[in-house]
This record gives structure tokens, C-alpha cells and sequence, in this order.
């Protein structure tokens, strides 16, 4: 159908107006760790909150404040796996995932790259993407928790203290 009726577009500017002014107003209130894609279940959050979202704004069955309630429970179960994750290193290995060392000193570990479900021209890419032409001037590929490459050349290495299994790991 093209058009209904002029109520039905009233109610999805109103009510979805209302909607993201309230989530604007949630998110601001819960922090920028709830956006934020550090790891695959924030990115969940992120999708169940455009979700919501969207049903509120086109579902005529989903009150207004149905909708803000999910909106802002989805927020504070957020805050809360934020809070848990900071204070139990078991809870915060349960969601999230821990970065993986891919390349080290110029040599890939083709184990790390196929359980992690990569492929080596992946990887080749990211140190492509890094400025790098050649892998022997890598010093360490590193897939971090929200999914990203890191290169970091032999260079910059240093101790390697920030690499997963160094000292500050």
C-alpha cells in the first residue's frame, strides 16, 4: 500500500519524534560505552536499540511508552553488563571476547588466522592498509575484541608490553 490515512503519518512523526528524542536523551544519560562496538555483544545492544526503535516508530500495536521502557531497559541491562564487566574478570571473559596476536615479528600463525576465521589475504590487507609492503617489517597483527586489525611495525614494537600475552595484556 502507498497510503493509508493521515493519522497513520501523524502518529510516526509524533510518536517517532518523541521515541528518538527519548533514546538521544537515554544514550546521552548511559554513557558512550552503550554505542560503542568495543565487542560483539555491544553490537547487539546497538541493533536491538534501532530495532525497538523501528517498531516503535512503525508498529501502531507498540504504545509510546511500551517503547521508551524497552528502549530504556535495553540501555540500563547495558549499563549493567558495563558495570559487572569492570569488576569480574570471569563475567568480563564471558562477554567479550580477548584480542588475538595474528602476526608476530613478521611471521603469520596460520592456527590463530583459521580459528579466528580469517584468511590470510585478510590480514595481508590490514598491512597493506597499515603502509606496510612487506611483512617482515610488521612487528605484530592484532585482532582486537571489536573485530579491527592492528599492525603495529617492528619499529614501534618495543617491548611489546600491549600485545596480547604481554605484560600489560
Amino acid at each position: 500500500m502507498w497510503f493509508d490515512s493521515w493519522s497513520d503519518l501523524v502518529r510516526v512523526v509524533i510518536v517517532g519524534a518523541a521515541a528518538y528524542a527519548f533514546l538521544i536523551i537515554t544514550l546521552r544519560l548511559s554513557g558512550k560505552r552503550t554505542l560503542s562496538q568495543m565487542n560483539a555483544f555491544d553490537f547487539i545492544v546497538t541493533v536491538a536499540l534501532g530495532s525497538t526503535l523501528a517498531t516503535i516508530l512503525l508498529s501502531a500495536d507498540v504504545s509510546w511508552a511500551e517503547g521508551t521502557t524497552a528502549l530504556a531497559l535495553l540501555a540500563a541491562l547495558q549499563l549493567l553488563v558495563a558495570w559487572f564487566s569492570t569488576r569480574w574478570p570471569l563475567f568480563r571473559r564471558a562477554v567479550t571476547s580477548r584480542p588475538v596476536l595474528l602476526v608476530r615479528e613478521g611471521a603469520l600463525d596460520p592456527a590463530q588466522i583459521r580459528a579466528n576465521r580469517l584468511t590470510e589475504s585478510q590480514v595481508m590487507q590490514a598491512v597493506r592498509s597499515g603502509g606496510y609492503g612487506d611483512l617482515a617489517l610488521v612487528g605484530a597483527v592484532v585482532l582486537e575484541p571489536n573485530g579491527t586489525l592492528s599492525v603495529v611495525g617492528r619499529d614501534t614494537l618495543g617491548t611489546g608490553s600491549a600485545l596480547p600475552g604481554g605484560d600489560a595484556a
